[in-house]
């Protein structure tokens, strides 16, 4: 009577899902590591080929100027719509809370404050990433797909002078363009809801901020616009020349763009902020 036959039992699902796991892990945190490594390199490079470039004259304004309109006019109206009722919401939250404690009139202290500090550089970097980012993104990985960066390499032009110096320099002036109109839409809109909608006096909410915002507050908001459209134009580049497979890829690569700006974004912020708490401590009004 013949042997029977060994049979080759399948794996069960749980040792599919361990070893799935496992080989997730050790691939995915590599590629965030180069990824990230990339993107470092890249802004450096692009910071220096800018910085010579204007230096020696040769920075192509022309290029600057047609990115700047575009992501302007990409990113400004929705920043504007956005900045209003941030402005109102942050008025409303800060006038109750105020309200509860019986110190209505830090109301606007408060409302102030959290608008230029925090709310007008994320909202217009979030936008940047949404709208601009993701527009850079497309335009360079469609570029890629048709061959076009690798015809530049194969021509003798630098691809980062070319065109991510350009996109760097115009990222940082809207970015500093549109923070500067979230704080002013921002703390119009809450004035104006404290003013004429929760009864507030419109004396009280511009003096006490008078007496607690600074100007480091404002530099603070302004350096950290910079850095944001840095990190903007950055990320979008770095993902738009690195897409393959594809229009699906250039697909893939603005989602991953919008992602990635939104997380560093957002972790940078952080940073920031402690590091402006730490370094330069208010110690009175």
């Amino acid at each position: 009577m013949d042997e029977p036959a060994v049979r080759h039992e399948k794996p069960s699902a749980i040792a599919e899902i361990i070893e799935w796991v496992r080989r997730y892990t050790r691939r995915h945190p590599l590629a965030a590591l180069e990824t990230v490594g990339e993107q470092f390199v890249l802004g450096i490079r692009a910071v220096e080929f800018l910085v010579i470039d204007i230096v020696t004259f040769r920075f192509p304004f022309a290029e600057f100027i047609r990115q700047a309109a575009f992501m302007a006019s990409a990113a400004a109206l929705p920043t504007m719509c956005v900045a209003v009722p941030i402005g109102v919401t942050l008025s409303i939250q800060f006038g109750l809370l105020a309200g509860q404690v019986g110190a209505t009139s830090l109301a606007g202290a408060a409302s102030g404050l959290a608008v230029i500090k925090q709310g007008a550089p994320m909202v217009a970097a979030l936008l940047m990433a949404s709208a601009a980012g993701s527009a850079l993104c497309a335009d360079l990985g469609s570029r890629k797909i048709r061959d076009e960066i690798d015809a530049l390499e194969v021509m003798g032009i630098s691809v980062v002078r070319r065109l991510v110096a350009p996109r760097l320099a115009a990222a940082v002036v809207v970015g500093l363009a549109l923070t500067g109109m979230v704080c002013f839409v921002g703390f119009l809109a809450g004035y104006l809801f404290n003013t004429f909608v929760m009864n507030g006096t419109p004396g009280s909410f511009v003096t006490t901020f008078a007496s607690f915002a600074t100007v480091g507050d404002f530099v603070l908001t302004m350096v950290k616009a910079m850095v944001f459209g840095a990190i903007v134009a950055v990320v979008a580049c770095q993902k738009g020349l690195s897409t393959r497979g594809g229009p699906a890829g250039v697909a893939n690569s603005v989602n991953a763009t919008v992602v990635a700006s939104i997380l560093l974004l957002m972790v940078v912020n952080v940073g920031f902020t402690q590091l402006y708490v730490l370094l330069f401590p208010r110690t009175g009004f």
